[in-house]
């Protein structure tokens, strides 16, 4: 079961994708990583480094890049790290290459904002004889790239899959713990990543340790609101993807989506935040459709609303507060 997917290919060298690449070249597979920027590929093969997303962090050298998408398709395994709102375009080109059951790992967190779909739905649409399977957790790419310990879920609808892939890239100091779980396993990434601009944008405004810590445990309800009626076990949603990633995204300033908040906190304007990154920040992007399924299912997310309320220019930071503020008293439950 150890060497059942050998070769492993990673689509997408940004920060988090160069990790995972790194991870399963630690753990003795062999591995390509595609990359869409001609000098992603040049540095990592050359330099053995990612100059440009991952600055500073030695690869391992038996890591190859590559800029030809035709070239991972005969991988045991695909990891897909393409931002969600590109997974489509990307599984649509490599849809015709890759074989029957071929195991398909979404690695993206984020709901899609054309069609409100979870990136499960993406991928049954785009290349329907993959076999499913979703990577989540509490994870920053660098310290997952150093060989800092962590832990993530990775869930397929067939456990013993789950398992195959858990002990193809896991480390020591990377811990999958396997699930069947995938619409669990998905949500947490999806929600918290919209959660995380709340949060920042409490610290932005120096509301204090007290706020944040409410406003994380409120989201955390909504999240599972959503995660229940869409199917999501409990237990998957207080694991490492719902609650654990939660937990860290709304916690530090190295999380893109809490520091594109904190800047939005403090007065910029989310043009001039977005303009200064190379990097994704999905909760901006995934915000909108979680409001949208929140009423698609019929749940209240005020939360999530007046994030998509602020990224959308419906409303100022301080108008959306004072919304969030003025909500009635009501039970806890």
């Amino acid at each position: 079961m150890r060497n059942k997917y050998n070769k492993i290919a990673v689509v997408g060298a940004g920060a988090w994708g160069t990790a995972l690449a790194q991870v399963a070249a630690k753990a003795g597979r062999e591995v390509t990583l595609w990359a869409r920027e001609a000098e992603v590929v040049e540095s990592v093969n050359t330099v053995h480094e990612n100059s440009l997303f991952l600055p500073g962090i030695a690869l391992d050298p038996a890591l190859r890049a590559t800029g030809d998408l035709a070239e991972v398709a005969d991988a045991d395994a695909i990891l897909m790290v393409t931002p969600a709102q590109h997974m489509r375009r990307v599984l649509e080109t490599l849809a015709p290459e890759v074989a029957a059951e071929k195991p398909v790992v979404l690695c993206a967190k984020g709901v899609e904002q054309s069609t409100n779909y979870l990136l499960t739905e993406v991928l049954a649409e785009a290349m329907p004889q993959a076999r499913a399977a979703v990577l989540s957790g509490p994870s920053f790419a660098a310290e997952v790239a150093k060989g800092l310990p962590t832990a993530v879920t990775l869930a397929c609808e067939d456990e013993d899959v789950a398992e195959a892939l858990a002990h193809a890239i896991g480390l020591p100091t990377f811990r999958p713990y396997y699930s069947a779980d995938l619409i669990g396993a998905e949500i947490g990434g999806a929600v918290k990543n919209v959660l995380a601009i709340a949060c920042g944008i409490v610290e932005g405004k120096k509301f204090g340790d007290s706020a944040r810590a409410a406003l994380t445990t409120r989201g955390f309800a909504e999240l599972a609101r959503l995660g229940i009626s869409m199917g999501a076990r409990t237990e998957t949603l207080m694991g490492l993807s719902g609650l654990g990633d939660l937990i860290l995204t709304c916690n530090s300033p190295k999380s893109r989506n809490m520091s594109l908040g904190m800047a939005l906190g403090e007065g910029k304007t989310l043009e001039e935040v977005m303009g200064a990154r190379n990097s994704v920040s999905e909760g901006v992007h995934s915000a909108t459709a979680v409001v949208a399924l929140a009423r698609k299912y019929d749940i209240e997310m005020p939360i999530a609303e007046a994030v998509a309320a602020i990224v959308t220019g419906k409303a100022k930071v301080d108008e959306a507060i004072a919304t969030l503020l003025a909500r009635p008293f009501r039970s806890e439950g």
